[in-house]
């Protein structure tokens, strides 16, 4: 039997603090999402840094908090995100704990999707994971799909809910308040479910930018720049946003600014 002390091992806690905000890593792959954070996606820090003390982000695929927390510890903004993965749940909530902004960070584990079941705002699926790992991504709600919506078996699949973006902004305290919205949506696939969603939301004056992860090998993805562009946004992207090797070739974020 291996000589370890359990107690000794539970309070090991290995964190890594950048820049002022402080990350859990219980594994390789989430010390490699802190390490990566300012070359993975540097588009979306730019953005974030943009955001005003008074206005609210909201994280559709949150996954352990990366960008969670650098928007409500560096700047203080009021963050309402959403993780249905278990484990990036749980380690979501630990990050926002540590660092100390329960009263600017709010977790929840729902999916937000157009996929509701008739007469009620509420769908009982499944997630299908890519992986049972802390950290890990591409995963997909009520479809055994991958990032290009293909047929692809889940090593895992736990269950979940969803709800649509509309429901929560008309039922939560965001309804009657006035900040500004910025939203962030990157769920691997099935992007264009979120926005069907949240047509409501994304037609509100409130609603000033929204930044997307699509994939343009996907006609359904493309067809998002249009309809946004038709709801008064302009399209921006980071010169180097669109991958242009890989397994993800062809991904990247897109933010839409309003006019």
């Amino acid at each position: 039997m291996a000589d370890f002390s359990l107690a000794e091992y539970e309070q090991t806690h290995p964190r890594i603090d950048l820049e002022g905000v402080t990350f859990f890593v219980p594994n390789q792959h989430c010390l490699w999402r802190v390490n990566s954070l300012h070359k993975k996606e540097p588009d979306t820090l730019e953005w974030i840094a943009t955001f005003g003390k008074d206005e609210i982000f909201i994280d559709i695929g949150a996954n352990v908090g990366m960008y969670t927390l650098w928007a409500s510890v560096k700047y203080g903004v009021s963050t309402y995100a959403f993780e249905p993965e278990s484990q990036n749940y749980a380690l979501l909530c630990k990050n926002i704990w540590v660092n100390q902004v329960q009263d600017k960070a709010l977790a929840y584990c729902i999916a937000i999707s157009d996929d509701t079941a008739e007469n009620s705002n509420v769908l009982f699926d499944k997630l299908y994971l890519s992986e049972l790992l802390i950290g890990s991504s591409c995963h997909s709600f009520g479809e055994e799909v991958d990032f290009n919506l293909d047929p692809r078996p889940s090593s895992f699949h736990q269950g979940s809910v969803c709800i649509s973006l509309d429901h929560f902004v008309e039922t939560s305290d965001i309804k009657d308040s006035n900040p500004n919205l910025h939203i962030k949506i990157d769920v691997d696939g099935i992007e264009h479910k979120v926005i069907s969603s949240a047509i409501k939301t994304i037609q509100n004056k409130r609603t000033k930018s929204v930044l997307i992860e699509l994939n343009t090998k996907l006609e359904l993805h493309n067809k998002i720049i249009t309809l946004m562009e038709s709801y008064g946004f302009t399209t921006t992207i980071h010169p180097e946003a669109i991958r242009q090797q890989g397994p993800f070739k062809g991904i990247g974020n897109h933010i839409f600014i309003r006019k």
